[in-house]
């Protein structure tokens, strides 16, 4: 298995049981080892009382695509810290962008950082998150129980 097919599995495997995910409309528009692009549509229930996108929703989109950057080795990852910036409200009705890249990964920590964009190419946010590697895989591989 190559490691794009590897990633394209992972993401799969895990997306199918990503309800949070799932339920916000988040679509895996790229995904291969070490990275991840998500989408989410900014809907009216997710505005926070300025009319704006409410930052725990960009959060939610950032952080799916770290999860799903990380996982895509098929090893079990989670976050071991996340940290955030808002740089520029999200609008209603607009299509976000999170792009999640490897920066730096050795044995079972990884560092991701995560550029959340608006459709017309601004800056919404940043995070940076911290993953650790658990016990354990996303599906089976090389006779191994997931």
């Amino acid at each position: 298995m190559t490691p794009q097919m590897r990633a394209e599995k992972a993401a799969n495997a895990m997306l199918s049981t990503d309800n949070a995910t799932k339920s916000l409309g988040m679509e895996i528009t790229a995904i291969a080892p070490g990275a991840a692009t998500l989408t989410m549509r900014v809907r009216d229930e997710m505005l926070n009382g300025h009319s704006i996108c409410h930052g725990g929703y960009i959060f939610t989109l950032a952080d799916s695509a770290f999860a799903f950057a990380c996982n895509s080795y098929n090893k079990l990852t989670v976050a071991q810290q996340n940290q955030i910036t808002y740089i520029v409200p999200g609008k209603a009705g607009e299509l976000l962008t999170a792009t999640a890249s490897e920066t730096a990964l050795s044995g079972r920590s990884g560092v991701y950082d995560v550029l959340v964009t608006g459709e017309d190419g601004r800056t919404v946010a940043t995070m940076r998150g911290l993953s650790r590697t658990i016990k354990g895989h996303l599906f089976p591989e090389d006779g191994e129980n997931a």
